[in-house]
């Protein structure tokens, strides 16, 4: 059995609790958190354990998943850890990633451990989407659409903001950029054109809106590249509208074949999740199976989707996966 470990115990934390009770072949032996551990209630029979004490445990655990956010924790965290740990994290600030990728690696490949970053959809199912549909029609364009649904990430960056108590951000496509990728035009769209942001924001008492909202939409990475709302509710109305966490999206790529380019092709990849964090948890802990395995084979250092081969997600031994899937 894979003993598996959880820092952060939110959102994700707790869809990876359920989602190592589902895998056959892991068990959730530690939960570490920041909080007081006696305060914490989860629903698995792991350990909850202050993380200040983390490192006393580097021998009893295969693979450790980082359920921070991506704005300040695990920039910080992951390559902390995944020089003790074989680690997998969910960073999705797109932009970072080659930096967060080289902090990572020369932590991992000092512990000699492996660490998987910027695993989920997007970063993650959708990259591979995007990959393979690049080299089955290099000549083409590829089109990236999310939502409407609440991004995580976006929403955790909010929450940051001086003044916020809490929020939810939702990634709107433009309709009309959709409809015109479906329909073959191949438009050319900027940032803008492609999505829209709403977001839900709860003020602390005394804070100033109008610099929470001139903060919000002008963040780098974030919201400044495209048009944002901002609209202040209390906490009752974001309880009571804004409760769920669904999101989704899709892949696009448009291309052609033949001599003339004659023959045209659409792939297309596509999500509907009423959870996103579950979903993306259930993403994180098929590649913490993998983590442990390439490290097993000698593997060390940061890898991210592209560098993991399938069969490493499966439980599935390469026999029984190529008699039923393939």
């Amino acid at each position: 059995m894979i003993k598996a470990a959880i820092l952060g115990y939110g959102n994700i934390g707790r869809g990876i609790e359920w989602a190592v009770s589902a895998a056959p072949d892991m068990e959730l032996t530690y939960v570490f958190t920041r909080r007081n551990p006696a305060d914490l209630l989860i629903k698995s029979s792991a350990k909850v354990v202050n993380v200040t004490d983390i490192e006393k445990y580097m021998d009893e655990i295969d693979v450790l998943f980082l359920c921070g956010g991506s704005a300040t924790d695990l920039p910080e965290q992951t390559p902390k850890y995944a020089e003790m740990f074989n680690v997998v994290d969910s960073f999705d600030t797109h932009a970072r990633i080659p930096e967060h990728f080289g902090n990572v690696d020369a932590a991992a490949k000092k512990g000699g451990k492996v660490g998987i970053i910027s695993v989920g959809w997007d970063p993650g199912m959708f990259s591979l989407n995007r990959l393979y549909a690049n080299v089955i029609l290099p000549e083409g364009k590829d089109y990236t659409f999310w939502g409407r649904g609440v991004s995580q990430g976006h929403s955790d960056a909010i929450r940051r903001v001086e003044g916020v108590q809490d929020a939810r951000q939702y990634t709107c496509p433009v309709p009309e950029a959709v409809e015109a990728v479906r329909s073959g035009k191949n438009p050319e769209l900027t940032t803008r054109q492609k999505h829209t942001r709403e977001c839900y924001v709860v003020l602390k008492e005394g804070a100033d809106a109008a610099k929470v909202e001139a903060e919000i939409k002008n963040m780098p990475n974030y919201f400044s590249d495209y048009d944002t709302t901002v609209t202040f509710i209390s906490q009752e109305e974001l309880n009571e509208k804004h409760a769920g966490i669904p999101h989704g999206g899709m892949v696009i790529r448009t291309g052609c074949t033949g001599w003339n380019g004659e023959m045209k092709h659409k792939i297309e990849y596509s999500l509907e999740l009423d959870s996103n964090p579950e979903f993306t948890s259930s993403v994180l802990v098929a590649y913490g199976r993998a983590a442990v395995k390439m490290n097993k084979e000698g593997m060390t250092g940061c890898k991210t989707v592209f560098d993991v081969a399938p069969a490493y997600l499966a439980v599935q031994s390469g026999e029984e996966l190529r008699a039923h899937l393939l």
